[in-house]
């Protein structure tokens, strides 16, 4: 079996649109607006159509099985209105991802978004993800390091306000994956600098802290290769050897995972010559930031599968970076 941990709702219908436009017209008016959570207005027949002529598509072209699945990241915008906006939002987004999972059983399953605001403490996290996960059948969730749309004010994911909603994340036996939104910051383009850059911050944080000493079960992906964290890997062992660190296979590596939504052949290789490869999880985030074709491959350049296809492994390790590895981080997945 073939799981792409790392899938995105990208393709919504427009009730969904309608329903955020609505959360921000009212915010205008007045933004310390509440409401109330409301009603989105789609249907399964809606559904169906986004998926199957979008991700199911491309997923049966690909040779794929599963698609670990979440709401579309750059409209998370935790950054917009309150905590209430984002609660209700967040509500929604997780409850069609459901729908979408009950619809297409054995083609997808669900990952959460969180209610984060900029400035409310994590533990007011912890209800929805509880919800998600014990309610709802989800086996991780997205975790964004910055919920302030690329102005960076609040805490670090090492701060100890974290700790309830790790303790949470390991007493329920769910990963966590790195994930910003929307950059409002002019300075940074969401889905290049931003969403590289906050993957990067992301793994800087947890080495140069004691989460994984203090939680030494929590599981955490960061996407998109890692950022520039296998490029400056180097980098990373010597900082830690300056601070009488232990090896980053001590210090990060038996809690950190780096997915391969990475868009050429020499990226994919790089990963897998720096990371272990059982660190390492099959992803592609089709349909989402980048959806073009490779003039120099004349294949779509989130076709990743193709990558670790051609890459140098043993029918072992790419059995791993394929399945094992993704059963091992996401444990409730049950297919």
């Amino acid at each position: 079996m073939i799981i792409d941990c790392h899938g995105h709702y990208t393709t919504t219908p427009p009730g969904v649109q309608a329903y955020r436009d609505q959360q921000k017209a009212e915010l205008e008016k007045d933004p310390a607006f509440v409401g109330s959570k409301g009603s989105m207005n789609v249907s399964d027949d809606e559904i169906r159509e986004s998926i199957e002529t979008n991700q199911l598509k491309f997923q049966k072209e690909r040779g794929a099985d599963l698609s670990i699945f979440s709401p579309r990241a750059s409209w998370m915008g935790h950054h917009i209105g309150n905590e209430h906006t984002s609660r209700f939002w967040t509500e929604h987004q997780n409850e069609i991802i459901r729908r979408v999972c009950d619809l297409f059983p054995e083609n997808f399953a669900p990952v959460a978004q969180l209610p984060q605001s900029p400035g409310i403490t994590p533990t007011k996290l912890i209800p929805e993800l509880e919800r998600t996960v014990n309610e709802m059948g989800f086996i991780g969730c997205n975790l964004s390091p910055d919920a302030t749309g690329g102005h960076w004010t609040d805490v670090s994911l090492a701060d100890k306000s974290w700790y309830p909603f790790y303790e949470k994340m390991c007493e329920l036996d769910v990963p966590a994956m790195i994930h910003v939104s929307f950059c409002c910051n002019s300075s940074f383009y969401t889905t290049g600098s931003h969403y590289l850059a906050a993957d990067t911050a992301a793994f800087d944080q947890f080495m140069h802290s004691d989460v994984f000493t203090d939680f030494p079960d929590l599981k955490i992906i960061i996407p998109h290769g890692g950022g520039a964290v296998p490029y400056h890997w180097g980098r990373y062992r010597g900082l830690a050897q300056d601070r009488d660190y232990p090896l980053l296979t001590e210090k990060v590596l038996k809690n950190i995972f780096f997915d391969t939504c990475v868009y050429h052949q020499a990226g994919i290789d790089l990963l897998l010559r720096v990371i272990p490869v059982d660190n390492i999880l099959f992803a592609s985030e089709m349909i989402g930031a980048v959806r073009g074709i490779d003039p120099e491959s004349n294949h779509y350049y989130d076709d990743t599968k193709r990558y670790i296809d051609n890459a140098d492994l043993s029918d072992e390790d790419r059995y791993k970076i394929f399945e094992c590895n993704a059963r091992k981080v996401y444990s409730r997945l049950k297919v």
